[in-house]
């Protein structure tokens, strides 16, 4: 066999003609191999990992406490939390069930009930509510309203970003919820289910004041109904920040929390690092983009209308738009203020947490785990896949994992005691404080009194109609008979006295006054301790000042003899006894000054 030499041909000719006696097909699947390849690690599949698994699924990691009676009492029987997530197999990729839930979603089919809520800055949100019987088939059975003495748990649904009650995964809770016999709400975010701005307050990462209102709302409209929350995403930020805010002060039993991004500063960054975040990021933008051009007539009104068109990134939209409405100085400072990673500590709530540590919009970088770890409240569930938001479960992906598990949770938390019941302050209105009171007067009989102008209702200073006739009641019995009041004190000393030597008329004179004093002291601190029992510094100054007349005329009786012995002229003892006359009626009209002056400033 000859071989062709160097100089006939070159390397190139030679590797050209190799190449050429390779089939077509090999080359079809070289390229089909390894666009394999990088299509599977760009969107992370996992089928052939689950495969070796032998399709058992992962075990659901929980981080909590290990003292926490939630953990012990609630999440320990939630079988659910105790086994494994097995991924839907054709959707084993975060990016591929993210995508399915929010274009397919498979939601079941149902109808809401739409209620419109204005809030106190004249903003309007609207109530969706989903009742057991409308997804039963016990149609005959059917309730449009909810009585005021109704004990049924409800659910108040907190949406993402940019989602509503029509959200596939929304509506998959909703459903879940309701076939299990409780009520379900969906708190639709302002501008969003189909409802207009009706005011220039937005809604943003750490708004929590429409929770706030919304649950003080549900717990006076239904008082006897156990209130649940569930946040989702941003949603589930707001959520957290909130209990976090409020602490005990709040009426919701208990709550959840899916795929919350906890820290916005991380999940910023983390969105733009890589080109499938960046997807994610654009797609966001696109529908904040939309969201404000279908509030044009506000938000151009409001901030930079041509930087929100020109955004590109979500950065840039909260630069132009979020920031300027929520009066933030920098992007970074708006994020870290909306961050509920700070709040974590301050829950007092029995919270489930359910984040995958594949979320692709999430990234588990935020997860504050040792903040959860020291709430006794919290307990975190962590799954290996599941995407944001999907948790896509069964062959046909006709349910969501974290929606039975959500379920669940709050059916055993609303078994046990270990609902979180709000303390409930003590009620000071039926008997108000002297600083209720624009101001205060001092009657002619020495009692104190509340004085305002005659415009001012009985409401204003905390006091009701028919309480406010037991209070003047009390006053006149106090006053009826000040003699009777003060002679077992003034008695006892009045025989002494008499005993040792014999009062002159002015010595009578004085002693009356001191006794009438005497009254009238008692009865200002009587008062102030009754309505003002913080102003204890108060009385102790009045008692100060109040102490050196008495002693004025205690000295008086024991060194009268005294001076009657050493000569002094009458002349003089009239003038002393004048002085321990006046002293009484000079320190209280100081007193007077003191206290009018202290509650006009």
């Amino acid at each position: 066999m000859e071989f062709p030499c160097s100089d006939c041909c070159s390397i190139s000719e030679l590797v050209l003609k190799a190449a050429s006696l390779i089939p077509i097909s090999h080359y079809l699947l070289g390229i089909w191999i390894i666009s394999f390849i990088c299509c599977y690690n760009f969107l992370e599949i996992h089928i052939i990992s689950d495969f070796f698994n032998g399709f058992r699924g992962n075990p659901v990691s929980l981080t909590f406490n290990s003292s926490s009676q939630i953990y012990q009492n609630v999440v320990s029987k939630c079988s659910i939390l105790h086994g494994r997530y097995l991924v839907t197999p054709w959707l084993a990729s975060p990016h591929l069930q993210t995508s399915f839930l929010n274009f397919l979603g498979r939601p079941p089919k149902f109808t809401y009930k739409r209620q419109l809520f204005l809030t106190p800055d004249s903003g309007t949100i609207a109530f969706d509510w989903l009742m057991p019987s409308e997804v039963t088939r016990s149609f005959s059975h059917r309730s449009n309203a909810i009585s005021k003495e109704d004990t049924t748990p409800i659910v108040v649904v907190i949406p993402g970003l940019m989602s509503d009650s029509d959200s596939p995964y929304i509506k998959h809770l909703a459903f879940d919820i309701a076939r299990s016999g409780w009520n379900v709400v969906v708190s639709n975010h302002r501008g969003l289910g189909g409802v207009s701005l009706t005011s220039d307050w937005f809604y943003n990462a750490g708004w929590t004041e429409d929770v706030r209102v919304v649950v003080d709302y549900l717990h006076r409209e239904y008082p006897k109904a156990p209130l649940f929350a569930v946040g989702t995403s941003i949603g589930a930020n707001v959520l957290v920040k909130y209990l976090g805010e409020e602490g005990d002060n709040t009426h919701l039993a208990g709550a959840a929390a899916i795929c919350s991004p906890w820290d916005l500063l991380v999940c910023d960054r983390f969105i733009n690092r890589r080109l499938v975040q960046r997807f994610y990021g654009r797609a966001i933008t696109i529908g904040l983009q939309i969201y404000a051009r279908t509030h044009k007539s506000i938000y151009s009104r409001l901030v930079d209308w041509e930087g929100i068109q020109k955004s590109r990134s979500v950065r840039d939209f909260d630069k132009n738009a979020t920031c300027i409405l929520g009066k933030y100085e920098t992007a970074d400072t708006y994020y870290r203020n909306c961050s509920s990673a700070g709040y974590v500590k301050n829950v007092a709530v029995p919270l489930l947490c359910i984040s995958a540590l594949d979320d692709p919009v999430c990234t588990r970088e935020a997860i504050p785990w040792d903040e959860c770890r020291a709430n006794k409240n919290i307990v975190l569930a962590t799954t290996p896949h599941g995407g944001h938001l999907a948790f896509f479960e069964g062959i046909t992906a006709h349910c969501l994992w974290w929606v039975r598990a959500v379920d669940e949770f709050f059916g055993i938390l609303h078994s046990t005691p270990f609902m979180h019941k709000r303390k409930e302050r003590p009620d000071i209105s039926a008997e108000p404080l002297i600083d209720q009171g624009p101001y205060i007067s001092l009657r002619a009989d020495g009692m104190v009194s509340a004085m305002v102008d005659e415009g001012t209702s009985n409401d204003m200073l905390g006091i009701l109609p028919q309480e406010q006739q037991i209070h003047d009641k009390e006053i006149e019995d106090i006053i009826t008979d000040p003699v009777q009041e003060a002679e077992p004190d003034t008695e006892p000393n009045t025989k002494s006295v008499c005993d040792n030597v014999q009062l002159s008329e002015h010595d009578t004179d004085s002693k009356q006054d001191a006794n009438d004093a005497a009254i009238l002291v008692r009865r200002h601190l009587k008062e102030l301790s009754r309505h003002s029992r913080r102003s204890m510094w108060l009385l102790a100054y009045i008692a100060v000042i109040t102490t050196w007349p008495f002693l004025g005329s205690a000295l008086l009786m024991v060194f009268k003899r005294k001076f009657l012995l050493d000569g002094i002229s009458e002349q003089a003892e009239f003038l002393l006894a004048w002085g321990a006359t006046l002293g009484p009626l000079t320190c209280l009209l100081i007193t007077n000054i003191i206290l009018e002056k202290i509650v006009y400033i």
